[in-house]
């Protein structure tokens, strides 16, 4: 099976496409291929696979096996890589994913090829239930959550999956290894969550480290870094316009005020092309 790497600021995946794909079970392949010491390592795989809703569809499945409804910096090398295999011959396409159709723009460079993407990653969803979170009816925004009986302040919403933050002064001295766990599985979220750390830079710039849902400390997040941007707005600390900073660099994110859409804009970049010869 040949297998191009390819990641999003660090956000690595595995692609490689499957016309028989829909419906698949790539539970077992996505935990060989994530291996970091027996396989390629990735935060996950993504197939592309015909679409009868949209011009294609992307699967995304996580290093532990699990499948997940989207993913930001994913859908960005998606983009890149259907565009550059000639899969889609336009600049504007659509993309069926479990959290509905999303819409991206390539950007191509100086060679021809896609060096950013904007994906228009939809609306924000704040209900509670929506999230799903467990409590009443409403938005979750700086609201007490306990964790090991220390009480912590937390925003929540879905951006196509589940992302909680919370707001700190240094998030590079946030334990993210020891705290993204505790609060992914915490009894509050049923289907879990992600988890986010932020530290507000300006009234136009935050700091994100995240914790995937089904992946771990990841590089870079981009539902992650959407979701950020939004409930950065909803507490106050930022503008609708927020440029997020990840480990290796930074992405746009316009949430707007006339459609209720997020847009985010970022890279994406292919690492290098292989064959798995494993079944």
């Amino acid at each position: 099976m040949k297998f191009v790497k390819m990641h999003g600021l660090g956000n690595d995946f595995v692609f490689f496409e499957d016309k028989q794909g829909a419906d698949k079970d790539f539970s077992q392949l996505a935990v060989k291929l994530c291996a970091p010491h027996t396989g390629v390592g990735a935060d996950g795989i993504i197939v592309i696979v015909p679409s009868d809703k949209a011009d294609v569809r992307m699967r995304i499945i996580n290093a532990d096996g699990s499948e997940a409804e989207m993913c930001g910096n994913g859908i960005r090398c998606f983009a890149k890589y259907v565009y550059d295999h000639k899969i889609i011959d336009k600049k504007e396409f659509t993309v069926e994913t479990l959290a509905g159709i999303m819409k991206p723009k390539v950007i191509l460079g100086e060679d021809g090829k896609v060096s950013l993407v904007t994906i228009n990653m939809g609306k924000p969803f704040t209900n509670r239930s929506q999230i799903p979170m467990e409590g009443p009816e409403g938005p979750v925004v700086d609201e007490p959550l306990e964790v090991d009986g220390k009480t912590y302040k937390i925003t929540s919403l879905l951006m196509g999956v589940p992302h909680t933050m919370i707001y700190v002064k240094d998030v590079d001295a946030v334990p993210l290894h020891e705290l993204g766990p505790k609060f992914e599985t915490h009894k509050a979220f049923p289907r879990k969550t992600n988890m986010n750390f932020v530290q507000v830079i300006d009234d136009h710039t935050i700091k994100v480290h995240t914790w995937e849902r089904g992946a771990g400390a990841t590089l870079a997040c981009g539902t992650g870094s959407c979701a950020c941007a939004v409930g950065s707005f909803m507490n106050g600390f930022t503008g609708r316009s927020v440029d997020v900073q990840l480990y290796l660099g930074t992405l746009h994110i316009e949430y707007d005020e006339k459609d209720g859409n997020v847009y985010m804009t970022g890279p994406a970049a292919v690492t290098f092309t292989g064959e798995w010869l494993e079944d």
